[in-house]
């Protein structure tokens, strides 16, 4: 890998180990400092990143020597949602989670993840599969789809209530997700950006925390590179348009479980 393919594979892949590192430490400014560590890491020598299958498996393996190495921490919270999911945390299978958030939302291969966490491909199989089994069991709750194509929030319905969730119901706009929160308030909110009267799904969002208090909020996007720029707050927990089921499904766990509440602001 040439030294140009190294740095251009990198610069692709910022953004993602950004929205990566965020959902494991459950902080914007914590994971920014990882990744920012990461570089400098990379910076003073390129052999770990450049020795990897593709440049991208190479940022997020120097990523998690460095996250091993200071213990894996995450955002400290004396009371609250976050408090009671960073407990709930403690109680996972060691490395399961980013097992899993390699697998299904950054969509790494099993062999792809074995390289990045340096385990066989057999281990980060196993560790996904505990991880979807341990999150599944430990929280359900109501969940209010903010959705405007019908076949999407059908299907969205669908993957939620398999995971044993309740759907309290679906919006297509913004004054319609505001009313139907205001009905029945959900414990998490997924929600597409673009609406179908051209509102905000982010706007949208935003009200209903203000009215509601803080809660988990998964944002839906066809173009996710341009809310993870580090120029304002971002949301946790992103996925990419076109989603797999097992995207949301990930996605819809680690919210529950992790609690992650900070959102983008309009």
């Amino acid at each position: 890998m040439t030294k140009g393919d190294l740095s251009q594979g990198i610069g692709a892949a910022l953004p993602y180990l950004r929205r990566y590192a965020r959902a494991l430490t459950g902080s914007q400014s914590t994971g920014d400092n990882y990744a920012a560590a990461t570089l400098e890491a990379i910076l003073a020598d390129r052999s770990a990143a450049a020795e990897a299958s593709t440049p991208k498996v190479g940022l997020f393996r120097v990523f998690h020597g460095i996250w091993a190495t200071t213990g894996a921490p995450v955002a400290s919270e004396d009371s609250g949602a976050i408090a009671k999911a960073q407990d709930r945390l403690s109680k996972l299978t060691t490395n399961s989670r980013e097992a899993l958030l390699l697998h299904t939302i950054e969509e790494f291969s099993l062999s792809q993840v074995g390289e990045v966490m340096q385990i066989s491909t057999e281990e980060a199989d196993e560790l996904v599969r505990m991880a979807r089994h341990e999150m599944a069991d430990a929280v359900s709750g109501r969940v209010l789809i903010i959705e405007d194509e019908a076949i999407i929030a059908m299907d969205l319905e669908s993957i939620v209530a398999d995971l044993g969730h309740r759907v309290t119901g679906v919006a297509r706009t913004r004054d319609a997700a505001v009313k139907l929160a205001g009905k029945e308030a959900p414990d998490l909110v997924l929600a597409d950006i673009q609406l179908a009267d051209n509102s905000s799904g982010i706007d949208a969002v935003n009200d209903i925390l203000g009215e509601l208090g803080e809660r988990p909020v998964i944002f839906i996007t066809a173009f996710p590179e341009r809310l993870l720029t580090g120029e304002r707050p971002e949301p946790a927990f992103l996925i990419s348009k076109p989603y797999s089921e097992d995207q949301v499904r990930s996605a819809v766990s680690q919210a529950m479980f992790f609690s992650s509440t900070e959102t983008l602001k309009a």
